[in-house]
């Protein structure tokens, strides 16, 4: 049980902005807290909340501008700056795996990296403000479950490229078969939620996948969090759209 713990502590220390006190970690407990990865996605889901439920007459365009905030805030932008270092690498790679992995790894961002970083944030303010105005608050609350799910599947279908960093002792001794009815788990619930939403978010993870297959010949971190923030956005579009 204490495993568990620490396991499910750590994805919350990897994947948001939230303090917390860890002891000496193994490669072990950086597989087992991919697991916590959806849980931990609902905690940031019922955070997002916390706004519409503190002010339901609020304009819906000023809340959905405060959860946008919020949502880079709590998860201190890790997976926005996958979107940004992921398009930087791909349109400036051209083709070229070897710059493509060279350009991952520059810090500094380029013009495709924040126009990609405006894109997905403006997708998401817009859909928040359908959904916020239609008080769908359930798909909100869902959507960054579903995003870290997809981090799942990827590792699960997608070879690391990477010999180290946190993510290859995650990938390398990620329970797989608990991972898999996890990801299925959320990914059924979301279909019953709203199916339009979950179809095109699995068509921009089948999109996103193939590109990295292109230009990576696998998967990184930085794609990793490109495919939870392109999956949050599809997912919100998606029903927004529907609406």
């Amino acid at each position: 049980m204490k495993q568990y713990r620490t396991a499910f502590f750590l994805a919350v220390s990897l994947l948001t902005r939230i303090p917390v006190n860890l002891a000496r970690l193994s490669d072990a407990d950086f597989g087992r807290s991919t697991l916590f990865y959806p849980l931990v996605g609902l905690l940031i889901g019922f955070i997002l909340c916390v706004p519409v439920w503190l002010f339901p007459q609020a304009d819906p365009l000023v809340l959905a501008a405060i959860i946008t905030v919020l949502w880079a805030g709590l998860t201190g932008g890790l997976h926005l700056d996958g979107v940004a270092d992921s398009a930087d690498a791909w349109l400036g790679g051209l083709g070229d795996i070897e710059k493509t992995h060279r350009i991952l790894k520059d810090p500094l961002v380029g013009a495709a990296g924040a126009i990609a970083l405006v894109a997905v944030l403006l997708l998401k303010f817009a859909a928040l403000t359908v959904v916020i105005k239609h008080q769908w608050f359930g798909v909100m609350l869902v959507a960054p479950a579903l995003g870290r799910s997809l981090v799942l599947v990827l590792f699960l279908t997608t070879e690391y490229v990477r010999a180290s960093g946190l993510a290859s002792a995650a990938v390398k001794t990620l329970p797989e078969k608990p991972a898999f009815w996890l990801t299925l788990s959320v990914l059924g619930i979301a279909g019953l939620l709203a199916w339009q939403g979950l179809v095109l978010v699995l068509i921009s993870f089948w999109l996103l996948r193939r590109l990295m297959l292109q230009r990576l010949g696998g998967c990184t971190g930085d794609t990793a969090g490109a495919c939870v923030e392109f999956g949050e956005a599809a997912w919100l579009i998606g029903i927004a759209l529907s609406l």
